[in-house]
């Protein structure tokens, strides 16, 4: 069976310098230029640009945050 990720809206900021953010896996070191991503648990992880290029794009502004279920 092939599935896909149901559409949902999260908040995502890139960064300026080098964090370290709490995940869910543990402690990930975050580079300047790479996205800090929100989820729909309020959990936090980086994520290198180019993959967040290709995986997420803008919201329109009508959108929330919405968790399915």
């Amino acid at each position: 069976m092939k599935v896909k990720k149901r559409p949902i809206v999260v908040e995502a900021y890139k960064t300026d310098k080098e964090l370290i953010i709490q995940t869910l896996e543990g402690p990930m070191k975050a580079a300047p230029g790479d996205w800090i991503i929100t989820g729909i648990r309020g959990e936090k992880y980086p994520c290198k640009p180019d993959i967040f290029d290709r995986t997420y794009e803008p919201a329109q502004e009508d959108e929330e945050l919405t968790l399915f279920l």
